[in-house]
C-alpha cells in the first residue's frame, strides 16, 4: 500500500473522528461547553539506542517529539495510534499502527530510511485493572510481517505511572532478511523478546517527565548474520511534556472547537529571517492553501490563560513553474494567548508533525543546496498572530471569527532526528487565514 493512500485515509479519520468527540450531543450547546478529552499531552525528549550492526558509534541518539490524545475510542500514544473499533468490558479490538526505528550510525541516517510506520492490527485483554496482554499483528509497507505477543501492567500511585511489559515477536523471513540480514544474508523466519518500562512522574500541573527503558534480545539465527555484532539492543528514553492535570480533571472546557482556512506563500527566507522581517520572496511564487481543525484540549496551561488544541490538518501545495501538486497532512498541538486590550488578539504556537506525498521545489532547493536528501515527514511549526474581526468591526454575530497571520514551518530540527532523514532545514510560508469558533 502506498504511503500517500496510507496517510491519506489517516488523515480523512482523524478529522471525522476527532471531530466527531469534538462536536457530539454530549456539549452543552447553550452555555458554549466542549467535552474535554480523556487525556492529551505533547512531549519532546532524547532516545538512546545501541546498535546492533557492526560499526565504529555503537550508539545513535535522537530528538522525539511526541503526541499524547485518548478520546472515546480514539487513541493516540506518543509513537503508536489506533481506534478501538470493537470494545467490550475486558477486550478490544482496534486498527493500529506503530512507528518502528531502524537504528544505524548517523552519517548514513539521511540516505538509508527503514524507519517507517507498520500497520495492522491489535487485540487487547484485560484480564484485571492493571494486568492485560496484547496480540498484535503488523506490517511494514511492503509488506512485510511480524506479530507480537506482549503482556503487560499499569501501575499508577500518587505522583508515578509505571507501564511495564514483555513483547514476544515473531519476525518473517521478509521482515527478518530486511531488518537484519539488509538483503546481503537470510537469517530467516525467527523469534525475539523484549522487557521494557515506561515510566511517568507529574512534577506540578501540567508538567510531566518522562523515562523509557528497554532490552531487546535477539534470537540466535539473527545474531549468526555476520555484521551483527550484539546479541541484544538497549534502549533509554528521557523527556519533557505537557500532560492533562491528573489532580485537577476537568470534564467540559470554555474553549470552542474552530476551523481554520488558510492561504500562503512560500519563501526563500529560514525561520529566524522571517521572525526578524527580513523575509525574502519566492520568485516562482510557490503558494499553499489549508484546512485545520481546532479541537479543545485544556482552557489553562500551568495557572495561566493558554486554550491548547489538538489540530489535523490538510495542506494542498498549488503546482507553480517548479513544482507539481502536492498534499501535506499536519497533526499538531496548538496554544493560544490572548490579550484583551485594546480588543482581543491572539499569540498562537504550534508543534507537530507534518508528512508531503511529494518534496516541493523551496524544499528541495534547499536540500540540494545542504546535499541532504530530503525527507517527507518533518517536524512542524506554526506561529501565528490574530485577532477579533467582530470586536474589530464591532459586529457582535462576528465575535467568534478571528483574521490572522502565521508562519507555516517544516523542519528536520538540525538534524537531531533520524525519523525526519538527519536534515537540517526545510521551508516556510508565510499565510493569512480566517478562524471560526463555534
Amino acid at each position: 500500500m502506498k504511503v500517500k493512500t496510507i496517510l491519506l485515509g489517516l488523515s480523512i479519520a482523524l478529522l471525522i473522528l476527532i471531530g466527531h468527540n469534538a462536536f457530539c450531543e454530549e456539549q452543552p450547546p447553550e452555555n458554549h461547553q466542549t467535552r474535554a478529552p480523556d487525556k492529551w499531552g505533547i512531549a519532546m525528549g532524547l532516545r538512546s539506542a545501541t546498535i546492533v550492526f557492526d560499526a565504529e558509534k555503537g550508539v545513535v541518539n535522537d530528538v522525539v517529539p511526541l503526541i499524547f490524545y485518548e478520546n472515546g475510542p480514539l487513541f493516540i500514544d506518543g509513537l503508536e495510534f489506533g481506534y478501538r473499533l470493537f470494545q467490550k468490558e475486558k477486550w478490544q479490538l482496534s486498527p493500529f499502527a506503530r512507528y518502528r526505528f531502524f537504528d544505524i550510525p548517523e552519517r548514513y541516517q539521511n540516505e538509508i530510511r527503514e524507519s517507517g510506520l507498520d500497520m495492522g492490527g491489535q487485540f487487547t485483554y484485560h484480564f484485571t485493572d492493571w494486568l492485560h496482554t496484547n496480540v498484535e499483528v503488523l506490517s511494514d509497507q511492503s509488506g512485510r510481517f511480524h506479530a507480537n505477543l506482549a503482556p503487560g501492567i499499569n501501575f499508577e500511585r500518587g505522583i508515578w505511572e509505571l507501564r511495564s511489559y514483555a513483547r514476544f515477536r515473531w519476525k518473517s523471513a521478509a521482515f527478518n532478511d530486511r531488518y537484519y540480514g539488509l538483503g546481503r544474508e537470510d537469517p530467516g523466519m525467527a523469534m525475539d523478546a523484549q522487557l521494557a518500562a515506561d515510566i511517568r512522574l507529574h512534577v506540578w500541573r501540567n508538567l510531566y517527565l518522562l523515562a523509557r527503558g528497554s532490552i531487546l534480545f535477539l534470537d540466535s539465527d539473527t545474531r549468526d548474520v555476520s555484521f551483527i555484532d550484539e546479541s541484544y539492543q538497549s534502549e533509554a528514553f528521557l523527556g519533557i511534556g505537557f500532560f492533562n492535570d491528573k489532580k485537577d480533571p476537568v470534564n467540559t472546557l470554555a474553549s470552542k472547537p474552530y476551523v481554520r482556512l488558510a492561504h500562503g506563500w512560500g519563501t526563500e527566507s529560514n525561520l529566524g529571517e522571517i521572525m526578524t522581517g527580513n523575509t525574502e520572496s519566492d520568485p516562482y511564487n510557490n503558494q499553499l492553501s489549508s484546512v485545520f481543525l481546532g479541537v479543545p484540549l485544556a482552557d489553562r496551561l500551568f495557572t495561566l490563560p493558554i486554550a491548547t488544541y489538538l489540530t489535523p490538518g490538510i495542506v494542498h501545495h498549488h503546482s507553480s513553474d517548479v513544482q507539481d501538486r502536492s498534499t501535506e497532512y499536519v497533526l499538531a498541538v496548538k496554544f493560544y494567548y490572548t490579550i484583551k486590550w485594546p480588543i482581543p488578539w491572539r499569540l498562537g504556537f504550534a508543534e507537530g508533525l507534518s508528512y508531503l506525498d511529494r518534496i516541493p521545489y523551496l524544499e528541495e532547493k534547499d536540500m540540494q543546496e545542504k546535499d541532504y536528501r530530503p525527507s517527507q515527514l518533518l517536524n512542524f511549526l506554526d506561529f501565528s498572530l490574530d485577532l477579533s474581526l467582530g470586536h474589530l468591526l464591532r459586529v457582535e454575530w462576528m465575535e467568534d471569527l478571528w483574521l490572522g497571520y502565521s508562519i507555516h514551518h517544516r523542519s528536520g530540527i538540525y538534524s537531531k532526528s533520524s525519523a525526519f532523514g538527519r536534515i537540517s532545514g526545510g521551508s516556510n510560508y508565510n499565510t493569512v487565514y480566517l478562524q471560526y469558533h463555534w
